[in-house]
Order: structure tokens, then sequence, then C-alpha cells
């Protein structure tokens, strides 16, 4: 298959879709194009009508390895580039069409390495209008992807129909993300869509409460929500939205950088400690409260700067720290669940959090600079112990003398004062100690008997 006129020759990626159910869905021109390309490769066997893709390698057992869905995408990206370059012309089968809810078919078409053809093919869509009996346009209904639902269906009160719905762990997560819906509520009913265009086919009318529960989740399985009582994140898409409005109308807001917000991420943080503390003394979650929305106000604040840039959203910050916290929680998350000790917990924490460094990175990297002294000093040493460091020289100095000496009267330079400090972590550390707590607890005790007298 020669490239258009005027186009560079590239190695080409010719891509075509399976139907949504068995081979009598598939069309002729598909067909065709399949017979005419001999190198093949099916995202997966596990669909009705792969077997019309004969001697193709397929990527279930990518699916089986990778850790994640994005591990998945980018590998059979990649392994498509390297193919067409190998045999100059590759074809790829999808289920469904390729232009559905198909992440792979999108990267191919913002690749560069390659030129990427695609050819129409049915979808499951037709199906599913047809079962339920509506037309998408006039209802107003938007498609969604099941793995994305907490974000993509943000603020959405339907209709919605959700794909990528395979397993029940995903009906799960989707519960949870719309954990303010009443779901005895009769409107809030949804319809679940399995394996529409087989022999088994099947159509069932569930509850928000039942729909991880009602059947059992396949790759052939959707969701169709014809109503929700209260938008999925109503709260956080609500503060998200005032966040916007803020950065756009108050000249304050609007004149913010990140290096201008840094002083008020650690104000905030620390007047978190102190809600802390409080709320443990007193019982009184208020001001915590209050005091947590402030610092997510600078991390939302932080993260519409980044979007207004095109850099990062606050969706990206959710999944990054969502994804980095499974990571490190293989005891949880990982294949075979454990119970661990707190010790055998710390050490699997630092040996995860190493190998996610670079081999060449500093040993201190990730110790944040703008700690508290004393913190960072206890992180310094503590890096240093675990990787075998010599520790910093404060023998030098007689350190006895000068802590009992007449400080103001004295020649200390501002390096001896720092090896002095830097000796109190270290015999603090020996003695199982912290440095930072014993000094404040001694100016705590001042500070209350100030405030008595």
């Amino acid at each position: 298959m020669s490239a258009p006129a005027g186009r560079t020759h590239k190695p080409s990626v010719i891509v075509v879709g399976l139907g949504p159910a068995g081979s009598e869905f598939v069309s002729a021109a598909t067909l065709d194009v399949i017979a005419a390309t001999p190198r093949r490769f099916v995202r997966t066997q596990v669909h009705p009508s792969a077997h019309v893709v004969p001697d193709a390698a397929s990527f279930d057992e990518l699916y089986e390895r990778a850790e994640h869905f994005d591990d998945v995408y980018t590998g059979i990206v990649d392994a498509l580039v390297d193919a067409a370059h190998d045999h100059g012309e590759v074809l790829y089968a999808v289920p469904g069409s390729p232009w559905v809810l198909e992440r792979t078919v999108a990267a191919l078409r913002h690749d560069d390495r390659v030129h990427t053809v695609i050819h129409p093919a049915m979808s499951f869509l037709d199906l599913v209008w047809t079962r339920l009996g509506i037309d998408p346009v006039e209802a107003g209904v938007r498609l969604i992807d099941g793995h994305r639902f907490a974000t993509e269906a943000a603020g959405e009160r339907g209709p919605l129909l959700v794909a990528h719905t395979h397993a029940n762990w995903v009906l799960s997560e989707m519960k949870l993300a719309a954990d303010d819906i009443d779901a005895t509520n009769d409107r809030d009913e949804v319809i679940l869509l399995q394996r529409l265009g087989t022999p088994d086919e099947a159509v069932v009318t569930t509850t928000w409460a039942d729909l991880d529960r009602t059947v059992e989740a396949d790759h052939l399985t959707s969701v169709y929500i014809p109503h929700l009582s209260s938008p999925v994140g109503r709260e956080f898409v609500r503060f998200h939205q005032l966040t916007r409005t803020l950065r756009e109308r108050c000249p304050w807001d609007r004149e913010q950088t990140h290096t201008s917000l840094v002083r008020y991420v650690i104000e905030e943080a620390y007047e978190v400690a102190d809600a802390l503390v409080a709320a443990q003394e007193t019982g009184d979650d208020d001001a915590l409260i209050s005091e947590l929305g402030d610092l997510l106000y600078q991390v939302e604040l932080h993260a519409t700067i980044a979007e207004q840039e095109g850099r990062f959203t606050m969706a990206d910050v959710c999944r990054a720290v969502h994804d980095k916290l499974v990571h490190r929680h293989p005891h949880v998350f990982g294949p075979d669940p454990s119970d661990p000790t707190p010790e055998e917990l710390a050490a699997s924490w630092d040996q995860l959090k190493a190998a996610e460094r670079a081999p060449d990175a500093s040993p201190f990297e990730g110790i944040p600079r703008s700690l508290p002294a004393l913190s960072y000093a206890a992180k310094v040493l503590t890096r240093a112990e675990r990787a075998t460091l010599p520790g910093p020289v404060v023998d030098d100095l007689p350190l006895v003398d000068l802590i009992t000496a007449d400080m103001a009267a004295s020649d200390l330079t501002l390096d001896e004062l720092g090896k002095t400090l830097l000796a109190i972590v270290v015999a603090a550390r020996s003695a199982g100690q912290d440095a930072e707590a014993a000094l404040r607890t001694v100016v705590d005790a001042y500070r209350d008997r100030v405030d008595r007298a």
C-alpha cells in the first residue's frame, strides 16, 4: 500500500477495526486490507472476531506483564513502530472501531516515526444505541473511559456511556467516585450492557449500590447512566472552577507564579501542623478542615497555573500520586498481598524509592532544601548512613565547652556554630531522640510561660 502523493515515505502502520462482536460485523473492506498486509498484529486475541486476522501476533502478554495500562499502550506503540521499520508496513487490528476510545491508535496518529493509515469500522456504539433505543445526539450522551471515570465524569449529571468497564474493580472505582449519589434513588439506575451482538448478550438494569455485584464484568461490558442526582466529584469540581475563576478575575491570584507562592505553601503547611495538634487536644476539627482547605488551595492554584501554561493539570497531579502510592505499596496492590512488619515496610519503602532514582543520582536527592535546618540535617545524616557514607566530622570542636561558654563573649564563627548544631543532631540520633521535637518542646514551654505571665 503506497503512501499518498506528496507524503514522505515512512514505515506505515495500517489500522483496522474488528467490529463489536463476531465476524459478521467485520466489513469486506477490512478483510481485504487484512489480506493485503502480510505482517499482522492484533491488540488482543480476547475478542470474538480476532480469528479473522490469521497469523497475527497479539499483545496479550504485555497486558499480563505491565503494571499500568499506560505502560501497555506505550509498549504496543513502540513494538508496532519497530515492526514497521523492520517490514516497511504492518497491520494493527483493534476491537470495535479504531476511532472510538483506542488510546494506542491515538498515540500512533501523533507518532512522527511512522505513517498511520486508519480504516473505518463498526463500533460497539451502534449496537448500544440500538439496544437502548436512543439517538445519542438528541439525548446528548457523553462517552467516557471507565479507567478515567472520576475525572472525565466530574461535574456531569448524565447521560453517560462508560466503556472499558472490563472488570468489577473498575465498577467499584466508579461507585467510589460517585459516593455522593443516593444509591436508593430510582433515578440513579444504571444499565449494564454485555457481549452485545453475541449469542449470550445481556442488558441488565441495576442500581448504584449493586453496580459491581450484579454481573461479572468482562471485556465486552459497558455501562449506561441515564441520570445522576448528583454530579460526580461535585464539591471538588466546584472548588476547581472557583480556583480558575479567581485566577482569571482576582488581581492577586492572577499575578501569582510558582515562585511567588513558595512561602505561602510553607506557611500553610505549618498551619496545618498546628491545627492537627490542636484537633488532637480539643477534638474540634473545624480549624483543621479550614487549614487543610487552605493547603489544598495552594496545590490547586499551582496546578491551575500549570494548566494555563499548557504543562499539566490537577488530574495529572492526582494520577501521579495515585500511581506512585500504588507502586510503593506492593504489599497491598501486588500479586501477593502480605502483612509486613513496620521494619520490613520501611526497608521496602526505601528500596522502592531508591529504585525510582536515576543510577547516577545523588544519595541526597529528594530531600527538600527548604526543610527546617534540624530536620534537614537529620534526613541528610540518615540518608548518608544508609548509603554507608562517612559522617560529618565534628570531633574537632570542644562541644561541651562551646555549649556551656558565654556565647555572647566568644569568638564563635558561623561555621563553628553550624558544626555545634550538627554535633547536637548526631548526639540526639545516637540517643534515639528527636532534636527538632526537643527544641520545639523547650520553645513551647517558654512561650506558654510568657503567655501566662
